[in-house]
């Protein structure tokens, strides 16, 4: 017999029986209210600022320690190249695929604004790590064994240092065409938007600190009383080890891995997908190894620009 639960959800009494009589049958709800919250329930707010100043936090962190400016390996054609991505991807890249996307949605399914609302918060996330960190994954990987896609994808490589500015460092192109990029701008569409915000931002957290010469992982490594915990801990999310050595320049250190380590947040699709190495140390060197160079206008307009 279905038990008739009654959970008070921002001051409404709602009968979990009458609105969800599948998910809710035969459950005690008690202390797991929230694992059966519909994300619908969950504040929706302005998740940009806080990226941004996450964005900038990292800057300010690595002025503070002193790795911001990797002295002597820094090109005029870095500067040019990093500006320019970091603005085409916030003020052109972002708007324009956060408002095209819910038009072609619309367009194909009419009617379809926030037809995913009533999931709950659990299930809208695990389909974001599936969505948006697979097609993540996946159109990295291309970038990288596709030589023409590479093009795209070269400028983030190109540099001989790790910071925080390599975040939005890629041809204007690579963001424009990324497939997670649009596929999340849809998931907003179709509501995903409340548990969008909490996982963008984790997302980013992860990101801006794989790519930081800060290294928060380095401590971990020699520490015995966290042997299990970290061998498990970096094999879900992406560490700034496993990242740097996707950046590295040269295979022979045993340490560069650029043909894997491709996962932005869950690096369990490298693991699964056999493109992962974790070495537990930092490639010396990093840049891209045995490819002629290119100008900073072929990294960044390629095909429109070509040297």
């Amino acid at each position: 017999m279905i038990s008739r639960q009654i959970l008070l959800l921002n001051g409404n009494d709602i009968d979990r029986d009458l609105i969800y009589p599948v998910l809710y049958q035969n459950v005690e709800v008690h202390s797991s209210k929230f694992v059966y919250m519909p994300a619908n329930e969950l504040i929706m707010f302005d998740y940009k600022p806080v990226i941004i100043a996450l964005f900038v936090g990292f800057h300010i962190a690595e002025i503070l320690t002193r790795t911001f400016w990797a002295s002597g390996k820094v090109r005029r054609d870095d500067i040019y190249i990093e500006i320019i991505g970091t603005v085409v991807f916030m003020a052109i890249a972002v708007p324009f695929i956060f408002y095209g996307a819910p038009v072609v949605v619309e367009w194909a399914v009419p009617g379809s604004a926030n037809a995913w609302a009533a999931f709950l918060w659990w299930q809208m996330l695990l389909i974001l790590l599936f969505v948006d960190e697979g097609l993540h994954y996946w159109w990295h990987r291309a970038c990288h064994e596709v030589p023409l896609l590479y093009n795209l994808h070269r400028a983030h490589h190109s540099c001989q240092y790790m910071s925080v500015r390599l975040a939005y460092r890629n041809n204007i192109f690579y963001f424009l065409l990324m497939p997670s990029v649009w596929a999340s701008a849809a998931l907003i569409h179709l509501g995903f938007g409340p548990v969008y915000a909490f996982y963008i931002i984790f997302k980013m957290l992860i990101n801006f600190g794989s790519h930081s010469p800060l290294r928060w992982d380095s401590w971990m490594y020699d520490k015995n009383f966290l042997r299990k915990p970290l061998w498990l801990l970096e094999r879900i999310i992406t560490t700034p080890a496993a990242h740097s050595a996707h950046h590295g320049l040269a295979k022979q250190d045993g340490i560069t891995h650029y043909k894997g380590n491709y996962a932005n947040l869950l690096f369990l699709w490298d693991v699964v997908f056999g493109t992962a190495k974790l070495a537990r140390r930092y490639p010396e060197n990093f840049g891209i190894e045995n490819i002629e160079p290119k100008s900073w206008k072929h990294e960044m307009f390629w095909p429109i620009w070509r040297d």
